[in-house]
């Protein structure tokens, strides 16, 4: 493998591997880890949006009415 090779960055899935690798090292429960990853997925693709929460679900494939749930439910900032 040449040098640049190895300085590539890690695919995503090993890189996901790595953080789950981290979390269950750390004991964080998988309620825990669930809850953050949908908070954080959530926050991204709301912000990708500019708050809009008809694209947003429809980027999530979920309904508007749940997504707007999860967000109260989550506090997560609409922008």
């Amino acid at each position: 493998m040449s040098e640049n090779e190895s300085k590539q960055p890690l695919r995503l899935k090993e890189r996901l591997e790595n953080i789950c690798r981290d979390m269950v090292e750390k004991g964080i429960l998988f309620s825990e880890a669930t809850e953050h990853f949908e908070k954080c997925f959530i926050a991204e693709v709301l912000r990708r949006n500019n708050g809009n929460l008809i694209r947003t679900a429809a980027k999530l494939g979920i309904h508007r009415n749940t997504l707007s749930k999860k967000v109260n439910h989550r506090k997560i900032p609409k922008r």
